[in-house]
């Protein structure tokens, strides 16, 4: 097991990160920007380096800097939380270069999961249900010839990123050939990747995921079935598992297509992959795979009582168990939902308004522990 684990984060996946490591007594090292100073990760650390000044792009992003203070805190293996740069192949690689562990799956995997448009290459392949969609669109006149072909609404998506960003629904040409140019400044702007297609989009649709988890070497589990419908602009509001009132045996098939796909490229670590559901057809479509650790994480570790975070950092460091042993000591028990705050001032057209909170009580969180 290592020693030391560097966490390439901030903010409240650093700490969750920091408890796991604190209850395996790895000394956990953190980093952050000089604006983040006085935040409740660096305290929480055993140990806390600077990045210096700047935005994210000038700290939290910068692979270099990162990899410097692993080295200089003597960390043998970063974890990448979500965001920033955990679905980044380079700084994978950049990782692997200088000797340390990346807690995570490798740049293969973050490759060919990071573009959506792969992503659905690869679940056709496997067989996995797909919506009708197109492949990569290079103008708004090829969009609105395949738009026909599928058959409207239709959702124009940005092939690269994620959290709600470069999506919109369009009913006819007119809306598609407006949204198309700003869905690909979006994918330029946010992820450098002006890349778009579109896939035919559901009316009554729930957005469900599995949970999995690869042992790099061809084995794979899933872990339930999430339910994620509850959105406010393409971003999640309440998760929840299990899954409530779908059909008999589709969760059990959610959840063999996802092994399925994570067992076409021998998956390593946490993942999630990512369907809609058709209510009214009672069929579900593959969407994507998030190749990190999903913000929702916690409600699958209540259900089955395991710690997603632990499992990641010893499979990194060479020492987990075969997760034919593990999954065999795992039942999953009871309900878990997980509400997200989210602040608008409705008389700014809805903008972020987080304000001053000058009170709160949270319940007793439960701690749970890998079984192994």
């Amino acid at each position: 097991m290592f020693d030391t684990l560097l966490i390439a984060n901030r903010g409240a996946i650093a700490c969750r990160i920091l408890r796991t490591l604190r209850a395996m007594q790895v000394k956990g090292v953190a980093v952050y920007s000089e604006a983040d100073l006085s935040s409740l990760h660096i305290r929480d650390a055993d140990e806390a380096l600077s990045l210096g000044d700047g935005p994210a792009a000038q700290t939290y992003l910068a692979t270099e800097k990162i990899i410097a203070a692993a080295q200089q805190s003597g960390a043998r293996a970063i974890h990448p939380g979500y965001g920033f740069l955990s679905e980044n192949a380079a700084f994978a690689e950049a990782c692997e270069a200088a000797g340390l562990a990346f807690v995570g799956p490798t740049p293969r995997q973050l490759r060919v999961f990071g573009l959506k448009h792969t992503a659905r290459a690869l679940a056709k392949a496997e067989g996995v249900p797909l919506l009708e969609g197109s492949e990569l669109l290079a103008d708004s006149d090829e969009a609105c010839r395949a738009a026909e072909a599928v058959g409207y609404p239709v959702m124009l998506k940005s092939t690269a990123g994620g959290g709600g960003i470069g999506m919109r629904v369009c009913r006819d040409a007119r809306e598609l050939t407006e949204a198309f140019a700003t869905v690909q400044r979006l994918g330029q702007n946010n992820f450098s990747d002006a890349g778009v297609f579109l896939e035919k989009y559901i009316e009554r649709a729930r957005h469900l995921e599995v949970q999995i988890f690869g042992d790099g070497r061809g084995d794979v589990i899933a872990l339930g079935v999430r339910d994620c419908s509850v959105q406010r602009r393409n971003q999640k509001v309440i998760e929840e598992t299990p899954a409530p009132n779908l059909p008999e045996g589709t969760a059990q098939a959610l959840c063999a297509a996802a092994i399925a796909l994570g067992k076409a490229v021998s998956y390593r670590s946490a993942g999630t992959v990512e369907f809609v559901y058709d209510s009214s057809a009672q069929q579900f479509y593959f969407l994507e795979v998030n190749t990190r650790l999903q913000v929702e994480h916690g409600v699958t570790e209540q259900v089955w009582g395991v710690d997603l975070v632990q499992m990641m950092i010893a499979l990194a460091a060479g020492d987990l168990p075969p997760l034919a042993e593990i999954a065999a000591g795992l039942s999953p028990r009871g309900h878990a939902i997980q509400a997200r705050v989210y602040a608008e001032d409705p008389g700014r057209e809805f903008q972020p308004s987080p304000g001053l909170l000058t009170n709160v009580n949270f319940p007793q969180q439960d701690r749970t522990t890998l079984r192994i």
